[in-house]
């Protein structure tokens, strides 16, 4: 609901209560006025104009700059006729006009469509006619239109302020849907076709011959691929001619490691849940269970929403892969989970050698983004954490966390393959 909204229908009502204490002060004073008959013409066009035009200040639309002139012509008009049909004695004793505080009325409504601008000149307007109206600088007539005055700019002003708020809300959430839409196609990429590049790459050079030709390619478009994943579009980098040498960007873990998990990675796959309903994930997790992968659970089900559960699945699935790849091939996983009252964690630990310090953050700027997106992404999508804690010499630990009943952003994501 826009910000204005409440403000427009608080004018309304404010209209219809000011304009029915108006009528109850012209009932009250009716045998008081000069010409009393002009007093109820006056208050039987405005109680008129006021049946035809009540919908005019719902909303921004209705509301035009037409009503408005003729709204505050309307206000402006009574204060001026108020001489005329009032006694000068009952004026100068501080009578009020024929529209009251009505007239506030026609001023807020400038002060919301246009802003303190528009409401420094309907209030200015509303001044003067109540000078020429008094006819003297009375001290309650200067502390009337002193107090419109500074309280329709004031709301004119925060009126302003409003809007631009809520532009400015508008614009971060379009920045951080596009962000989170970037990230999820980013993760896909680097699932699937960055490790296919690098293994093409690999397998290209070490056939050599016109492999080796396919190989440079898929090299250059990988590294090109990586660095718009990371954050911008670049050209891809060529050597001296068609038969240069590919950029290529070094595998912490060797050439051999690497193909090895691109291969595991898109064969070894997670079961997927068959409907979105709650989904156990300890029969998400166990098929991770191996040789050198050790699963503990608990003895109940530990339910998640299907495709929480999947995603969950996927960043374990990354986390194993980096074990694989950066651990080493006699390194030994452990995966745990636990069902908390209000959250699912999944602990992965290893025992190889440790990420060094700052190794994550060198690995993201260079565009190698298995953690930052196909983890710590999938991770931040489902409201959950990852936080790493790693120990050189002694390996590795992940903790994964998702709070229970959540669901992926944009519906259900496809499993990582990294």
């Amino acid at each position: 609901m826009s910000v204005e909204l409440p403000l427009w229908r608080a004018l309304t009502g404010y209209r219809i209560l000011t304009l029915v204490y108006t009528l109850c002060l012209v009932g009250l004073s009716y045998q008081k006025y000069a010409h009393p008959l002009g007093a109820a013409a006056y208050m039987a066009a405005l109680t008129l104009w006021m049946v035809l035009t009540w919908r005019r200040t719902t909303s921004a639309e209705r509301c035009t700059r037409h009503f408005l002139l003729a709204d505050l012509g309307f206000a402006v008009g009574g204060i001026l006729l108020t001489p005329l049909i009032d006694t000068h004695a009952r004026i100068m004793d501080g009578a009020p006009t024929l529209p009251s505080i009505w007239t506030a009325g026609a001023v807020l409504g400038f002060a919301i469509k246009g802003g303190w601008r528009w409401a420094a000149v309907a209030s200015s307007a509303v001044a003067v006619a109540n000078l020429v109206e008094r006819q003297e600088l009375a001290r309650d007539t200067v502390h009337n239109v002193v107090l419109v005055w500074v309280a329709s700019v004031a709301i004119g002003y925060v009126v302003e302020v409003a809007r631009a708020s809520e532009r400015t809300l508008a614009r971060a959430l379009q920045i951080e849907a596009a962000t989170r839409e970037r990230e999820r196609l980013a993760r896909d990429i680097h699932d699937s076709v960055l490790q296919v590049l690098a293994m093409v790459q690999r397998r290209g050079a070490a056939i050599g011959g016109e492999a080796a030709e396919l190989g440079r390619m898929a090299g250059e478009q990988e590294v090109a691929l990586r660095a718009l994943v990371a954050g911008g579009l670049v050209s891809p980098p060529r050597g001296g001619g068609p038969g240069g040498a590919a950029r290529t960007v070094p595998h912490p873990a060797g050439e051999g490691a690497a193909d090895e998990a691109v291969a595991s990675a898109l064969s070894a796959q997670a079961p997927e849940p068959a409907d979105d309903g709650p989904c156990d994930v300890r029969a998400l997790l166990a098929p991770f269970a191996g040789a050198g992968v050790t699963f503990s659970e608990p003895g109940a089900p530990v339910e998640l929403p299907a495709a929480a559960a999947a995603e969950l699945a996927a960043a374990v699935s990354a986390a194993l892969d980096n074990v694989r790849v950066h651990a080493g091939a006699e390194a030994r996983a452990w995966i745990l989970v636990e069902d908390e009252p209000h959250a699912v964690i999944v602990t992965v630990r290893d025992d190889g050698p440790g990420i060094p310090e700052g190794r994550l953050a060198d690995a993201e700027r260079e565009g190698r983004l298995g953690v930052a997106l196909s983890i710590r992404g999938r991770l931040r999508d489902l409201g959950g954490a990852a936080e790493w804690v790693s120990v050189p010499g002694q390996g590795t630990e992940v903790e994964l966390t998702v709070p229970k009943g959540t669901a992926p952003e944009g519906g259900r994501r496809g499993k990582a393959r990294t």
